[in-house]
């Protein structure tokens, strides 16, 4: 492959190919200049290091991943969009594992704070505001379908649900009808256990006499 015209911008996406075809982990600086068969140094007045390529992948990933989410909830609200911006996660992780991957890179607060990681959440909770959660369980929410949407993803790209029935996609049909009638039904905080608060100030157990 010719070395002309290399820029940053064809390196991150050289690089996101790369990660998709051979994993996230696999992606380095030197993986990618055999790729366009020059030497290592050339490519370093264009990214850092693999580190810094890694980075700028994750954050193309983001902001594919956020444009894809944006146009599928666009005139959608309460269960229709959830469904669609869980599918937008699911579809784009079936076609691109490696990119997928690399969304959940863990980012330093300034560079997330910058990203399109921004957009991602602000769409999360511009979902949950259709099923009326106040705070703290808005957050709670936001949580859990995080960990639903890339927990069930993950299983299901390792081949989790590959060798029973029913269906993977049954089940995940009804893990988002789950979801919408839980966000409906969010149950009102359980009391917690006794401890020091249930105390009387004369040391009682709610105003129980001593034995």
């Amino acid at each position: 492959m010719a070395r002309a015209g290399l820029s940053t911008e064809r390196l991150v996406r050289a690089g996101a190919e790369l990660a998709d075809e051979a994993g996230f982990d696999q992606v380095t600086v030197s993986a990618l200049a055999r790729r366009f068969d020059v030497k290592v140094a050339s490519l370093y007045s264009h990214v850092k290091s693999s580190q810094d390529l890694k980075t700028r992948i994750a954050l193309l990933a983001l902001e594919e991943l956020a444009d894809r989410a944006a146009d599928a909830l666009a005139g959608r609200a309460g269960r229709d969009a959830l469904f669609a911006f869980a599918d937008v996660y699911r579809d784009y992780a079936r076609a691109h594992p490696g990119r997928y991957t690399a969304a959940r890179l863990r980012l330093d607060p300034e560079t997330a704070a910058a990203s399109a990681g921004v957009r991602h959440s602000q769409m999360t909770r511009a979902i949950l505001r259709g099923y009326d959660l106040a705070e703290p369980d808005e957050t709670h929410a936001v949580r859990l379908l995080g960990s639903v949407f890339h927990g069930y993803v993950d299983l299901e790209l390792s081949g989790g649900f590959s060798h029973s029935a029913p269906d993977s996609q049954q089940s995940w049909t009804r893990v988002l009808d789950a979801l919408d009638a839980l966000l409906r039904n969010w149950p009102t905080p359980a009391r917690p256990p006794y401890g020091p608060q249930d105390r009387t100030q004369d040391g009682t157990q709610d105003g129980t006499q001593r034995r």
